[in-house]
């Protein structure tokens, strides 16, 4: 190489180096680090490091990305801003050896964002460090270093995401005033040791806890003042929730116990997001009383037992509605879904109502086996504009359902129709698929069409938009013709 290129390439390599040892953001992930499948290192604003700075896919081992990682760290100059050490859904990185060290690099006034999430495989790639998989009942050994926080970026620390540790040195934390958002993920944390981070956490604004399965009771105090939003996802143990935080807004809860609300200040509530079984006819009975200022309403369930019951009591506020019913056939008959519009009236400003019905067979008498409609007294409903039924079937009670809403809902501008239920793709040409629908009810798909032509189509007023969505060629297509063909073929026989 000639003088001046060899010349040009040594300042080239010392301007990189030194644009990434003050870098303030470093990513390590699955998507940094591909572990075990790596292509190429990318960390914040484009900064690559590749298969000659890290390793190829041949040549990587839990150890070589160790190492690599660690003299990223070592050379790195000043503070951070973003540091994230996320191994979850990876394999192979059993170490935690590096922990302390990175931690102690990582962690410098005027970090603003934490992510520490270690490999729920740890315990089973070898079993030296007996880190369980997160259903398992392993004890957890890393314990993380909670002094550093509070000692080094209490100031400044504003979102922190801890996973698949232990957190029992809370003694050792101080105050962290920044705090905003915390978010804790298959944890070993007690409630007193929560309570004490809490403490410490008055900035406070969103709190979410997935699979902390050593919490048995949560007490939100009304020192939490800023305290908006509340999350929390199948946390084993939880059997009561308590809050006095005067204005948590939003609360979304997914467990297989039952939240008593009456311990839980309530006033301020805007958006409520449940999923649990059996809900539907607690959720019409007791939330209007406890929750009179509910906008936002979200109920999933996957048992029902009890129709939705006709009550005078009312969502007042309630705007937005959306019940997802995941229900499995069983002795106790077929959901009237038709109950549903008990919801409807008791919402007098409802504006969105989204309904997604998934179904394994048909249980339901169909509309052309009766079509004599049920009619149910009901009132005018001068907000609703958006309707959206997913899973349609030739049910008579979700035809029902439908032509109540076209007759009652004056203010009616659009109204969807889904054969198939759940996420539909939204690029035939792409990775994304719908979800998979059960034969029986993809083969109930030509009768769900007939249906809407002879019982739906002809009471859509000329002011609403009907849209109707029939199953897509790329995911269900080829299947629907050939589960069509073999019932010709029987029939024919």
């Amino acid at each position: 190489m000639p003088m001046r290129e060899a010349a040009r390439a040594a300042c080239a390599s010392h301007a990189f180096l030194n644009s990434w040892r003050y870098h303030p953001n470093l990513i390590f992930d699955k998507d940094t680090i591909g572990f075990p499948f790596l292509h190429s290192w990318r960390y914040h604003s484009g900064l690559i490091f590749n298969n000659n700075t890290i390793g190829s896919e041949e040549s990587v081992s839990g150890e070589k990305v160790h190492h690599k990682i660690d003299c990223i760290l070592r050379e790195h100059k000043g503070s951070l801003k973003t540091f994230k050490l996320d191994y979850a859904q990876m394999n192979g990185l059993d170490d935690f050896s590096y922990l302390d060290s990175w931690l102690q690099i990582a962690l410098k006034p005027g970090l603003e964002e934490l992510t520490f999430m270690l490999s729920a495989s740890m315990s089973q790639t070898t079993g030296k460090y007996n880190f369980p998989c997160p259903l398992s009942g392993a004890k957890r050994t890393y314990n993380f270093p909670c002094a550093l926080l509070s000692d080094r970026v209490g100031n400044s620390l504003r979102c922190l995401r801890l996973g698949l540790c232990v957190l029992h040195r809370i003694v050792e934390l101080g105050p962290l005033r920044s705090l905003t958002r915390l978010y804790l993920c298959h944890l070993s944390i007690t409630w007193n040791e929560l309570e004490r981070l809490l403490s410490n956490s008055l900035a406070l604004e969103l709190l979410d806890l997935t699979s902390c399965n050593e919490i048995k009771c949560l007490k939100l105090s009304s020192a939490l003042q800023r305290l908006k939003g509340l999350h929390i996802l199948v946390c084993q143990s939880l059997r009561l929730i308590e809050s006095k935080a005067p204005n948590l807004s939003s609360l979304y809860f997914r467990s297989g116990c039952k939240l008593d609300f009456s311990l839980v200040e309530t006033w301020q509530m805007k958006k409520l997001y449940l999923v649990q079984s059996n809900l539907i006819y607690d959720a019409r009975a007791k939330l209007p009383s406890v929750l009179p200022n509910i906008e936002t309403l979200y109920i999933e369930s996957q048992s029902e037992v009890v129709d939705a019951p006709m009550l005078p009591i009312k969502f007042l506020c309630l705007k937005h509605l959306t019940i997802i019913l995941r229900l499995v056939p069983n002795g106790s008959g077929a959901y009237d879904y038709f109950s549903l519009v008990s919801f409807l009236d008791a919402s007098p400003s409802l504006e969105t109502l989204t309904l997604d019905v998934t179904q394994r067979r048909m249980v339901h008498e169909s509309i052309f086996v009766d079509s004599q409609l049920r009619h149910m007294p009901g009132h005018h409903h001068g907000h609703l504009k958006s309707v959206k039924i997913s899973g349609l079937s030739s049910a008579k009670c979700l035809i029902e359902l439908t032509c109540y809403i076209l007759k009652n809902a004056v203010s009616l501008e659009c109204l969807t129709l889904d054969t198939i239920c759940g996420h539909r793709c939204y690029d035939e040409g792409g990775d994304d698929w719908c979800v998979p629908m059960a034969d029986p009810i993809l083969m109930e798909t030509p009768r769900t069409l007939s249906a809407i032509r002879t019982y739906i189509e002809n009471k859509v007023p000329s002011t609403v938009k009907l849209t109707v969505l029939e199953p897509c060629n790329k995911c269900h297509g080829k299947r629907l013709e050939r589960l069509l063909s073999l019932s010709r073929n029987v029939i024919s026989i």
